[in-house]
């Protein structure tokens, strides 16, 4: 059955990270799904307009999915953008504050004092890298109980932007892989350099970015025994949706979410053809997959709201609000219609003949 009122389009964006919305993509279950109500399935990285690409970051193209780190999708809720989240994920990925190995930092408690790197994007609405350094020191400190007066945080300014003019394309992420080599260059030239004692990073380029510097782990905080430690960009990712789609087509978001939820099932169920998958979304080559992700990744995809991720996110807010990352508190349970997930779990089981659509 087509629902009236369609859009003519659905638009969605993902980060570089591993996620079941890009091996949907990848398999064209979304196309697939949509295809008989005449909707098409598009990435932002698909227009030509700047406009609608920023909108991975404020969320303002309308009938539009995103999947990702959480700063984003934090700020242009606190922005007053018309947003909903669906879906939460824990994603189990390389995490750590790194030195080399003659600064002789060894421990968290061996970063007090440390000169520690702080990018700044001068131009970013949302500087989202900067506020995961910020909190993955503060957290790290306060693990130790020290606090960020106990270091030196040096500020490295850079002018270029995150969404760069990169080439068109159907359904490849908004980063490219050249990008993502370029993420952390400020603060590997700063500790080449001398210039500063440590550096946070996190996601699929770390592994090689430690090889590359030969840097040793200070801190791994993905694997801390405290898990709140690990709060940060990632942890959780989210899945935001326009408002409007949430109040106006609950269906066809339920039905994009069983697309999402059919491929964390195929990760799931096929870890070793899902591995370079993964390798293709977040720009490395698979044989970096193993040593920036966990094992747990392929059955960690499942978008879920579990009461502890949504506490997480909650964290998460509150450390962003805090720090002045965001212009006006709002509430993340309001935030949050677990509807649309409900019923397409419900559906996942369901045969094609039986679903009411």
């Amino acid at each position: 059955m087509s629902l009236t009122n369609n859009p003519d389009t659905l638009w969605y964006t993902r980060c570089p990270v591993p996620t079941a919305s890009g091996i949907a993509i990848h398999h064209g279950w979304l196309d697939a799904e949509f295809a008989p109500d005449g909707i098409a399935i598009r990435s932002l990285r698909a227009s030509a307009d700047r406009a609608v690409r920023e909108s991975h970051f404020d969320h303002r193209q309308p009938d539009s999915f995103r999947q990702g780190g959480n700063a984003p999708p934090i700020w242009a809720r606190s922005d007053g953008q018309d947003t909903v989240v669906v879906g939460l994920v824990w994603l189990p990925q390389y995490q750590s504050i790194l030195s080399l190995p003659d600064t002789g930092l060894r421990t968290a408690a061996d970063l007090k004092g440390a000169r520690l790197a702080l990018p700044r994007r001068v131009n970013e609405k949302i500087d989202f890298w900067r506020a995961s350094a910020l909190q993955g020191y503060a957290q790290t400190l306060a693990s130790v109980g020290l606090t960020l007066d106990d270091v030196t945080l040096v500020d490295l300014p850079i002018d270029e932007p995150y969404i760069r003019d990169v080439a068109q394309s159907d359904s490849g992420p908004l980063f490219d892989a050249r990008q993502f080599a370029r993420s952390v260059r400020a603060e590997a030239f700063a500790l080449i350099r001398g210039e500063v004692d440590a550096l946070y990073n996190y996601g699929a380029s770390g592994p090689a970015l430690q090889e590359f510097l030969g840097a040793q782990t200070v801190v791994d905080i993905a694997h801390h025994p405290d898990q709140r430690v690990a709060i940060n960009n990632g942890t959780p990712n989210v899945l935001t949706v326009s408002g409007r789609l949430v109040r106006e087509q609950p269906d066809l978001v339920a039905r994009y979410l069983l697309q999402v939820l059919r491929a964390a099932r195929w990760a799931h169920q096929h870890p070793t053809e899902a591995a370079p998958l993964v390798a293709q979304e977040v720009s490395v080559a698979t044989e970096w997959v193993g040593a920036a992700f966990d094992d747990s990744l392929y059955e960690a995809l499942f978008p879920s709201l579990a009461p502890p991720l949504v506490d997480a996110l909650k964290v998460r807010k509150e450390f962003l609000l805090r720090h002045g990352f965001l212009r006006r508190d709002f509430s993340v349970d309001e935030w949050i219609d677990p509807h649309p997930l409900q019923r397409a779990l419900e559906w996942l089981d369901t045969p094609a003949s039986m679903k009411p659509y």
